[in-house]
């Protein structure tokens, strides 16, 4: 494949924000001057140690030294090539690349031919819902209170009768039957491929930056023999334990809400309901239960690092739904936001109850929630008498290992007591039971400690030298502070004076391998030179300079982070004179005073300490 002219990757990476791009996946908030920090998305954590400096175009998670540009974090995120990243951010922003034979862009393949053809696919269903044979399609959508406005803000398409309409459509644009097969759009049998999607309503799945990734169909005719709902099966762009159907239009406000607040709900047309009435932080799962990787995605998007945040669970009253609820608790303390269930008193899902009682019934919904605990307690307690001894004894044993299962110490005893409260029971008798549960749960678990994720240098037999591995003197905090600085603001320092800073070797081994790195970089006005220093840096001290361009700098302002860094290019440079003034007095000493060298040296240290006063005074 032809090379993309380094002068356009460059360029592409200059306009493009990488906190834009970040911020599509994880919520980022300010972490000092000019920094943001989030959860990191590359491993799972309870408080943010992910952070990005748009400045300088880079990122850098503290807690396991995942770092890079924007295009390492779409390689990394979304599993393309260097190439694709590059294309797919040009298109972004709207800039035309050229190639090293002169020709132009090349056809694209792997996962970008995918995306492609599930964007064509969403297109081709979209125009179909407007055809006379769609008729049933556009009745069971208005039977649900869904125009052809809330058709068109949701995607909703329809997918025609027959074995290869879509098919034809889409291998007439230039896609292969492979493409499709790959894509999860066509099906294999005996005599060749067909459309997976035919005689259904089709909502188009998106990933969490809009781009189209699957299909949920349902069925409209009798004899049709396949399930109620299909989706995209498993391909390697559409993972259903990691999608969530809505994010992408709900991330905004998620982001934006205080308390930042989750619904999750059960179903296409639920989400569909909800943000039509007003709750536009509605979102589902596809095909499958709510799960450990639904709830990373969440957190990275809600910025789940405190317990202000609210994720409310909608079901269904049925049991099915109640089953469904009791499944979600199990991940609960996974969250660090406040978790609820808001079930109708009728059992009407948010579809039907906008249909029956209108859009401020769905917003009243979540007036009703109560907590999980308190929800998963009381579906266990349905099942006993609680007029009767045994029966109340059955439900505490029953009851007990969900508040064992409570890790906040602080939250345990107060569902203690609403359990002894809805038993009648002694409260002492309960915590009891919910303290045997405990013990008896960690005797059947046997824990091995996860370990951490391992950087490059881990990767190469070597260990990774972090800033806490750094002695803590005054020599090394000068070097740090200054390194912290000159990658940051080093493009607005005076070149004259970084230059003369960075050229002598620093004390600590460490920062000394990140100075060499920055001192060789020939131009440090050019956009992104921070980031090519930092990845230059020799093993194991790369993830060093990514922690020192990341790391907040104690400013108030760009313009007092400038001053100060600055000023320490001028300590580091009255630190080298100092020391070249004391080698001079002890060379002084050893020479006669009135030999030439004597007096050569005598000049020397004249001249050395006039540019020391020019410091001093500047």
């Amino acid at each position: 494949m032809p090379r993309i002219l380094q002068a356009d990757v460059e360029e592409v990476k200059s306009r493009t924000n990488i906190a834009d791009i970040v911020g599509e996946r994880v919520a980022l908030k300010s972490a000092g001057v000019g920094s943001m920090k989030g959860l990191c998305p590359f491993h799972d954590e309870k408080s943010p140690s992910f952070h990005v400096r748009p400045q300088v175009g880079y990122y850098h998670c503290f807690g396991c030294g995942a770092s890079g540009d924007v295009y390492s974090f779409l390689r990394e995120m979304d599993h393309v090539s260097f190439t694709e990243a590059v294309e797919r951010l040009a298109g972004r922003v709207g800039y035309t690349l050229h190639y090293e034979d002169g020709g132009a862009a090349p056809e694209t393949s792997g996962r970008s031919r995918l995306y492609a053809a599930n964007t064509a696919a969403g297109e081709y269903f979209r125009t179909q819902l407007l055809s006379p044979e769609a008729e049933s399609a556009r009745r069971f959508l208005g039977e649900r209170g869904f125009d052809a406005g809330a058709a068109a803000h949701f995607g909703v398409g329809y997918a025609p009768r027959g074995w290869e309409n879509m098919t034809k459509a889409l291998t007439a644009q230039g896609f292969t039957r492979d493409e499709l097969t790959a894509a999860g759009l066509v099906s294999a049998g005996q005599r060749g491929v067909y459309d997976r999607f035919r005689g259904r309503v089709v909502w188009p799945i998106r990933d969490v930056t809009g781009q189209t990734i699957g299909f949920g169909a349902r069925k409209l005719y009798e004899d049709d023999q396949g399930p109620k709902y299909l989706n995209t099966p498993e391909t390697p762009i559409y993972k259903k334990a990691q999608v969530l159907y809505g994010l992408d239009l709900a991330k905004r406000d998620i982001a934006r809400g205080d308390p930042r607040r989750v619904v999750v709900v059960e179903g296409y047309t639920d989400v569909m309901a909800c943000h039509l009435a007003g709750v536009t932080t509605a979102i589902a799962t596809c095909g499958t239960a709510f799960g450990a990787e639904h709830i990373k995605v969440l957190r990275r998007v809600m910025g789940d690092d405190s317990a202000a945040g609210e994720v409310v669970f909608t079901f269904d009253g049925d049991e099915a739904g109640q089953k469904a609820a009791l499944r979600a608790f199990s991940e609960d303390s996974r969250f660090t936001a406040q978790t609820f269930v808001a079930v109708a008193p009728d059992g009407l899902d948010p579809c039907d109850m906008r249909l029956q009682r209108g859009d401020a019934a769905v917003r009243g919904l979540m007036d009703a929630k109560v907590p999980m605990f308190e929800f998963a307690i009381d579906r266990k307690l349905a099942g006993y008498d609680l007029s009767t001894v045994e029966g109340q004894v059955g439900a505490l044993r029953a009851a007990a290992p969900i508040v064992a299962a409570i890790r906040d110490e602080l939250l345990r005893p107060g569902y203690e007591r609403v359990l002894a409260r809805r038993l009648g029971m002694d409260p002492t008798a309960v915590r009891q039971q919910v303290q045997r549960e405990m013990r008896g749960s960690r005797e059947q678990q046997h824990p091995t400690a996860e370990p951490e994720p391992r950087t490059s240098g881990e990767a190469e037999g070597l260990a990774p030298v972090r800033l806490r591995d750094l002695p803590r003197t005054a020599e090394v905090a000068l070097e740090r502070d200054a390194l912290m600085g000159v990658l940051q603001y080093g493009h607005r320092i005076d070149e004259a004076l970084l230059t003369r800073a960075l050229s002598e070797p620093f004390r600590n081994p460490a920062l000394d391998a990140v100075r060499e790195s920055v001192a060789s970089i020939a131009d440090r006005t050019r956009v992104g030179w921070a980031t090519t220093a930092a990845d230059a840096v020799r093993e194991p001290y790369r993830s060093l300079a990514g922690e020192l361009l990341m790391m907040p700098f104690p400013a108030r302002d760009e313009a007092g982070a400038l001053a100060s860094a600055t000023d320490m290019c001028r300590r580091l440079i009255l630190r080298s004179i100092e020391r070249e003034k004391h080698e001079l007095l002890g060379a002084v000493q050893r020479v006669p005073a009135d030999s030439e060298g004597g007096r050569a040296l005598r000049m020397k240290l004249r001249d050395v300490d006039a540019e020391r006063m020019r410091f001093v005074e500047s």
